[in-house]
């Protein structure tokens, strides 16, 4: 039979819009399926995504080679996006790791030594000079610092999102505004029902659903995934703290206890007009399994408990800021048993699953697109890929 489409990608986030956006350039008949963010975050219904929000940290200081390269190859391609979309959604203001020198030297050593591979440049800070270079942060004196000033910085999700739907709809992407709730293989063609019934036909499908990829039946077997809840806390800054945090890196702080690891966000401005300094950490214990559940979380306003943690954290680092406003909102990390994410087919030659982005892959998101784009049209990913490490596994 004919088919609707040669290629169907489920999933309008990060990395669907971006694998759109590359299939784009060397294929044609593609849709891309996904639901806009919705208006009113509290009164919705249906799915969520993670990237409703105006800042990620960019880095490819890592200790991992595979996601430094993704974020090295990601980064590298920011500012040719930005052009062709004529969306702006990169600030380069560099990112600023801070950790004990006794703590965490493991990471820091193979962070170091991952940046030589890719040729990052990354200025080593001595204890004695770190609060003196970025004085808006207070740590102990035992503390160094490793500062990316290049390649690094933050990205603006909710932008990078519509500039990469934006091209991928000028290369001749079909947009379809709907969530889908059903993939099925059909022997010779894959067919994906949307929520109001209607249906698609397509060669092959990716599925790029994030933390929702296994709450539909989107998969013909579900892939090994924890859903995490993550709490987020904004400081409301005003012109008094923007003379103190104005002209702060992104910043990553390893505390002397896994608990006390903090990431911060520089000032930026949000939706309602006011400027916010974001953080969060990374050890909540909330798993989300149901769709019901995930719905739940992401209308409500994180965990009260994991906020207080994290405005003690913030109040020792940065006193600056006492007396700000606090408020806090919802996130997911979708993370897999390998610690990569998943880039591979299903039990069905005709379905691929991209997920699995392990609390870490906003800013390679370009990159993790364009394998899922590889993915579909080649059928397979190759060493220079890490394609055996991003192999799925299933439940």
């Amino acid at each position: 039979m004919a088919v609707d489409f040669r290629f169907i990608i489920i999933g309008r986030g990060m990395m669907g819009a971006a694998a759109a956006r590359h299939l784009s350039a060397t294929a044609d008949g593609i849709a891309l399926i996904g639901p806009r963010e919705p208006a009113e975050r509290k009164s919705h219904d249906g799915v969520f995504a993670s990237h409703y929000d105006e800042a990620r940290i960019t880095r490819t200081f890592d200790g991992n080679l595979a996601w430094g390269s993704f974020a090295a190859r990601a980064l590298d391609r920011y500012r040719a996006i930005e052009a062709k979309s004529g969306i702006s959604f990169f600030s380069e203001v560099g990112c600023l790791f801070a950790a004990p020198e006794k703590s965490e030297q493991d990471y820091i050593d193979r962070a170091l030594t991952v940046s030589r591979t890719l040729g990052s440049e990354i200025e080593t800070i001595a204890s004695s000079d770190l609060s003196r270079r970025f004085p808006y942060l207070a740590v102990d004196a035992d503390f160094s610092g490793y500062f990316e000033r290049k390649r690094a910085g933050y990205i603006n999700p909710r932008a990078l999102v519509r500039a990469q739907a934006k091209l991928a709809e000028q290369g001749g992407v079909t947009l379809i505004d709907a969530t889908a709730t059903s993939v099925r293989d059909a022997g010779a063609h894959v067919e994906v029902t949307v929520v109001d019934g209607r249906r698609y036909s397509a060669e092959r499908v990716l599925v790029a659903a994030g933390g929702f990829s296994n709450f539909h039946a989107l998969l013909p077997r579900p892939v090994d995934t924890r859903v995490m809840a993550r709490t987020v806390v904004f400081y409301e800054i005003g012109e008094r703290e923007m003379a103190v945090f104005g002209d702060m890196p992104s910043t990553i702080v390893l505390g002397e206890r896994e608990e006390d690891h903090i990431y911060i966000l520089p000032p930026v401005r949000y939706p309602d007009g006011k400027m916010y300094l974001k953080l969060g950490g990374d050890t909540e214990t909330l798993s989300i399994d149901r769709l019901e559940d995930a719905g739940a979380w992401f209308r409500s306003d994180g965990s009260a408990a994991e906020r207080d943690h994290l405005c003690r954290i913030a109040l020792q680092l940065m006193p600056a800021l006492a007396g700000c406003p606090v408020t806090s909102g919802p996130c997911v990390a979708t993370f897999t048993p390998t610690g990569y994410p998943y880039a591979g087919f299903t039990q069905s030659p005709r379905i691929a699953v991209l997920t699995g982005g392990n609390f870490v892959a906003a800013k390679s998101s370009d990159e993790l697109g364009r394998l899922g784009a590889v993915l579909l049209t080649e059928g397979v990913l190759g060493d220079a890929d890490f394609g055996g490490e991003l192999t799925p596994i299933f439940a």
